[in-house]
């Protein structure tokens, strides 16, 4: 089969890989129809996360079609269409019985990770009857591959954690597509202000579209002077930061308010400074996650309902023998205007 491995910082390519074949009872193979880019994958790319390494097939979204299952599988057979989520649960362990499945003891983050991943023509999916979700009738199953990652983190690692309220102020710092999965979620609770912060004016444009009420440009505005004369001096509520680089972990401390929260949603392959000489008196939180994927019966409800406009955020599409040119346009996306891709087989 067709596969896009990593190979080091830097380096990648479409390679021919064995086809996966069942490791464990609760597995299932499952033959990708649709997968996506992930800035996580990017981070790899970079270097930032040590523990993925060369050799590795990435990816952790997708939609698919299983081609078989292992004997304990109980949910899913040969023929069903599902989505792939980005974390593996076992369900079973301390932490899945308390929702924490990203820390699951034989699973959490490992697809395109520690095991092979969703780009490729097929996939081993550890723990199937808790990773996979069944498609819906009538569901875009591009729409639904925005499922497998960025709208459950954005909404679990920014809107949940950081106690998005009616009424609230809520400071998205990244505009990119978790940024964006952060602000559309964030409208479920109807904040009063939705301020979106980004580099680039095309992502900008985006977040308008998608329901900010305020947006800054940081290279160009003074976004801390701004957001303090839209809240009469006190900041943002909640601020969520969706890039992963110490500078804007940074601005987020300047942007929030007495008793407002910090949710660190980015993927921070470096140190950042957290200016304690300024907010220990402030009453504020600061939170981290990995996404549990826990929301992710909910978000399908809500998409299924046609609530929720995921396929907004799908701005570009490849075959998978374009993968490498699909990479080259999320890479480049301040130049191309890309938000999520999608990959089809």
């Amino acid at each position: 089969m067709k596969a896009l491995v990593y190979h080091g910082p830097g380096q990648k390519s479409l390679d021919e890989r064995p086809r996966p074949s069942l490791a464990a009872p609760t597995d299932a193979i499952v033959r990708m129809l649709k997968t996506t880019i992930c800035g996580t994958d990017l981070h790899i790319l970079k270097g930032d996360v040590p523990t993925c390494e060369p050799g590795r097939i990435l990816g952790h979204e997708g939609v698919g079609i299983v081609e078989e299952t292992g004997p304990a599988v109980a949910t899913f057979r040969p023929g069903d269409r599902v989505l792939i989520s980005c974390i593996s649960a076992c369900g079973r362990c301390a932490y899945c019985r308390r929702g924490m499945y990203s820390h699951c003891t034989t699973g959490g983050w490992i697809l395109g990770h520690r095991i092979d991943g969703t780009q490729a023509d097929f996939v081993r999916i550890p723990h199937a009857d808790t990773s996979l979700y069944r498609v819906p009738e009538g569901v875009d199953e591009e729409a639904l591959v925005m499922l497998s990652d960025i709208l459950p983190t954005g909404f679990e690692c920014g809107v949940l954690n950081g106690k998005v309220a009616p009424g609230s102020v809520v400071a998205i710092v990244g505009a990119g597509p978790v940024g964006l999965a952060a602000l559309l979620t964030a409208q479920f609770y109807t904040p009063a202000a939705i301020i979106m912060i980004d580099l680039d004016e095309g992502r900008l444009d985006f977040a308008r579209r998608f329901g900010a009420t305020h947006t800054f440009n940081n290279a160009r505005d003074d976004v801390v002077g701004a957001v303090r004369a839209l809240t009469e001096g006190r900041g943002a509520d909640t601020v969520i930061e969706a890039v992963g680089v110490p500078a804007t972990f940074e601005l987020c401390q300047d942007l929030v308010a007495p008793g407002g929260i910090i949710a660190n949603v980015g993927v921070h392959g470096h140190k950042a400074d957290l200016h304690l000489e300024r907010l220990w008196s402030h009453n504020i939180a600061i939170t981290t996650r990995l996404v549990d994927t826990e929301t992710t019966p909910m978000l399908l409800k809500t998409l299924a309902a046609k609530k929720l406009d995921a396929a907004a955020l799908i701005t570009h599409r490849f075959t998978f023998d374009q993968i490498l040119e699909a990479y080259e346009t999320f890479a480049n996306a301040s130049r191309t205007r890309a938000l999520k891709v999608i990959i089809s087989h």
